[in-house]
């Protein structure tokens, strides 16, 4: 009999924790099913509406909420300025730290916390990290008619070529900014320019000679275009390894080893490429959601990412889907962070 004792009390603690506890709704699957039932969710976009950024993301949670326990209806809010800083803030200290808030920022935004600049207010490590669409490339493309054929004619010319960029620290400047620090080029990036239909026509118009492009969007108007009317040529690509839709087209990586780029030079290379892991549309919410809220966000994401509706769109917009998970994500957030920067860097300015 003595030896039955101690799991027959063991059950009974068990049987009686469950029947205080199931009468409070503290069961834990229970209660975060019911947390979004009948609620309103809302999905902050830096951007103007029908912006690639703001069509990702209606796509997104239109297929997010049919994964989230309870269906709760999700509203896009469009939130532009600053490059979507203004979104990036809201996201992480305006809105309520309850997880029916997200929304998409820059992955360049982390550069602003990097180097001190005031109009961020955010702890990009704080951030609740739900998810990413995938890794993204960026190319460097200059029109046709100029007398830039490489990287070395940029380098050795008396009148730096012209480029367009959204805001500092978007990542078409920052693709630029790489290529200044990483190789010793003087360009003129203008960042008056807005999205990237502003910069398509100041391109065609020849107001600009050059600009940074995602390589997702060479399969797609304007750029198929614009390959075919050989109105521009492109002189370099971001990735580790060539597009095999450019194989002719050499890397920055590549470039780096034909150059010598000193230790130094190449570190702050490697730092702004970072950006580049964290995609092309990572979503976060606020911090501090609950971590049982966070879970149920990131399976939703994840499976919004895999479900036939999307992945139909997608291959009609030519969206490039390899999803970044957010534990990935919140892993690369902390390791950017804490990445040298200043005495042992050289200098890197993002205006």
């Amino acid at each position: 009999m003595s030896n039955a004792f101690p799991s027959l009390t063991a059950g009974w603690v068990v049987f009686v924790c469950l029947c205080f506890l199931a009468p409070l709704g503290l069961h834990p699957a229970h209660a975060q099913s019911d947390f979004y039932q009948g609620k309103s969710m809302t999905y902050v976009v830096g951007s103007a509406a029908g912006d690639s950024t703001d069509l990702w993301a209606r796509a997104v949670t239109r297929n997010m909420a049919k994964h989230i326990p309870g269906k709760p209806h999700i509203v896009v809010q469009n939130m532009p300025g600053a490059s979507g800083l203004i979104a990036a803030n809201y996201i992480y200290g305006g809105a309520k730290l309850d997880g029916l808030t997200m929304g998409s920022v820059s992955a360049g935004h982390y550069f602003h916390q990097l180097f001190g600049h005031k109009k961020s207010r955010f702890d990009w490590r704080k951030f609740t990290w739900i998810g990413s669409s995938s890794r993204r490339e960026y190319l460097l493309v200059v029109r046709a008619d100029t007398p830039y054929k490489s990287i070395e004619d940029i380098r050795a010319a008396k009148e730096p070529p012209k480029c367009s960029a959204a805001g500092a620290g978007s990542a078409s400047h920052l693709t630029l900014k790489i290529l200044e620090e990483s190789f010793g080029l003087k360009l003129k990036i203008d960042t008056d320019y807005g999205e990237g239909s502003e910069q398509d026509l100041a391109l065609e118009r020849g107001e600009v000679q050059c600009r940074g492009i995602a390589a997702a969007s060479f399969g797609r108007e304007p750029v198929r275009g614009w390959m075919k009317k050989k109105l521009i040529r492109v002189l370099v690509q971001t990735s580790p390894k060539r597009n095999l839709r450019l194989p002719e087209v050499p890397t920055v990586y590549e470039l780096m080893d034909r150059f010598h780029v000193p230790a130094a030079n190449r570190r702050v290379a490697l730092v702004m490429l970072g950006v580049d892991n964290f995609g092309d549309f990572p979503t976060v919410a606020s911090p501090g959601v609950p971590t049982n809220r966070t879970k149920i966000l990131r399976a939703a994401y994840a499976k919004a990412l895999e479900d036939p509706d999307l992945l139909d769109e997608a291959r009609k917009r030519g969206w490039n889907v390899d999803p970044i998970s957010g534990e990935d994500l919140e892993s690369l957030a902390r390791e950017v962070l804490g990445q040298p920067a200043g005495s042992s860097s050289p200098e890197v300015t993002l205006r």
